[in-house]
């Protein structure tokens, strides 16, 4: 195999790949014989023609796509190793010579990995990000666990009311006519939750047991089923049951029930602890945020649609197998939002280009202040690991192989560019 790299502009690159022909001719076979079975040639049993005769009969090119993928496969991953790029995208790939008894000749147009260039990246100066508790906020929370802890009444006696949780039959239509996903029995609703469109709930306020009303509404504008999106509707809905909660008085003997401490003041100065642990993480969060965006915006670098290109469908991909983790499939959640593959695309560019000028900045730092990870950080990382996953740490590194070891390696050093970049920073 030769190779012959091409700078482009715009951080591309073209690798000119020639095979030789033997090579090729050893491709063809292995895709005759993996092939040959579906072809039936008049006097010879079905699997059992030879190659020449197959090739008579088809043409002499009926092999040469998979050959041809053979040696993609067999050869490219040499020549990106050879050719030293730090090549940062998926190769297009386009044939130049595909003939048998020739060399095979190929190019892979490559995204390279972009040159940075650095701004003020130390001392910069930016808003500190507040870790504050106010006594709202105490006593929102104390509310909170007030509402989990509060018995659920069945109501005989009056109407519906704001805030209660209802069982209710319902049936929609638009334009007279049924929908999907518009009818449904002994259906949960707790009026004031806004879980239901436009005033649904609040038509329900006054409504008795076994009473049945109409509910008219309008979806909205941008409603994910386009079909409905903007079209007024009517619900014929029956309530069948009405709950209410019944709040525990807030006072000593609460505290005692739902906590470790045996007054409510005790119990208001943990939450309140543990609400500015919270907010202290959170602020240091973004700090970490305002830190390295502001070093970002000052810094500048060229990077390559097809490397963009790459982020956003790694990103589609990783949203798909968290959908899938939920029980919902990729086809489905593109039906049900509505939205088409590209526009899908479109959305995430953005948050793909911030993400891949994040990263490359990041790298830089770590490059133009020598940092390195010890390998006794590193080990301790593969123990923690270890220890999150309940496995030996031989076995994590087995798992994680070399490259999964280096890659953890790398991501430390660039974590440990933030907490240069934070400890650098003026937070005013």
């Amino acid at each position: 195999m030769s190779l012959q790299v091409e700078n482009l502009e715009k951080n591309m690159a073209k690798l000119t790949v020639e095979v030789p022909a033997e090579q090729f001719d050893e491709a063809i076979k292995a895709a005759y014989n993996k092939n040959k079975g579906r072809f039936s040639i008049p006097g010879f049993r079905k699997g059992k023609a030879p190659l020449a005769m197959i090739e008579k009969m088809y043409g002499v090119e009926v092999f040469y796509e998979e050959a041809a993928n053979i040696v993609l496969d067999d050869t490219y991953g040499d020549a990106a190793d050879e050719s030293k790029l730090e090549i940062v995208s998926r190769p297009e790939i386009d044939l130049v010579q595909i003939e048998k008894g020739k060399p095979f000749i190929y190019t892979a147009t490559v995204a390279v990995k972009p040159e940075v260039t650095l701004g003020e990246y130390k001392g910069i100066e930016v808003g500190k990000a507040a870790a504050e508790v106010t006594d709202e906020d105490v006593e929102n929370e104390l509310k909170k666990i007030q509402n989990q802890n509060a018995r659920i009444l069945t109501v005989e006696d009056r109407p519906v009311a704001d805030g209660d949780e209802t069982i209710i039959d319902f049936e929609g239509f638009v334009d007279g006519r049924t929908f999907d996903g518009g009818k449904a029995e002994d259906y949960s609703l707790v009026i004031g939750s806004h879980s239901f469109i436009d005033t649904f709930e609040e038509q329900l306020i006054g409504k008795n047991i076994g009473e049945e009303c109409e509910v008219n509404v309008t979806f909205p504008s941008e409603y994910h089923a386009k079909e409905l999106a903007g079209k007024p509707a009517v619900f014929k809905v029956t309530v069948k049951e009405i709950k209410e909660k019944e709040l525990p008085e807030l006072n000593d003997e609460f505290a005692e029930e739902v906590s470790d401490f045996d007054t409510l003041d005790e119990y208001k100065g943990d939450i309140r602890a543990k609400l500015l642990e919270t907010r202290q993480k959170q602020a240091a969060t973004e700090n970490e945020n305002r830190v390295v965006e502001k070093v970002v915006e000052g810094a500048s670098m060229d990077i390559p649609e097809a490397m963009v290109d790459m982020q956003v469908q790694n990103m589609i991909n990783d949203y798909a197998r968290r959908m899938q983790g939920q029980g919902m499939s990729f086809d489905q959640y593109m039906k049900y939002t509505g939205m088409t593959v590209e526009q899908l695309k479109a959305q995430t560019r953005p948050q793909a280009e911030k993400t891949i000028r994040t990263r490359l900045v990041l790298e830089a730092v770590v490059k133009a202040e020598n940092i390195e990870v010890s390998d006794e950080k590193l080990e301790e990382e593969i123990r923690n690991m270890a220890n999150s996953y309940k496995m030996e740490p031989d076995q994590v590194r087995s798992y994680m192989g070399e490259r999964g070891i280096e890659q953890m390696k790398e991501d430390m050093a660039v974590q440990e560019a933030v907490d240069f970049l934070v400890a650098e920073a003026k937070l005013v």
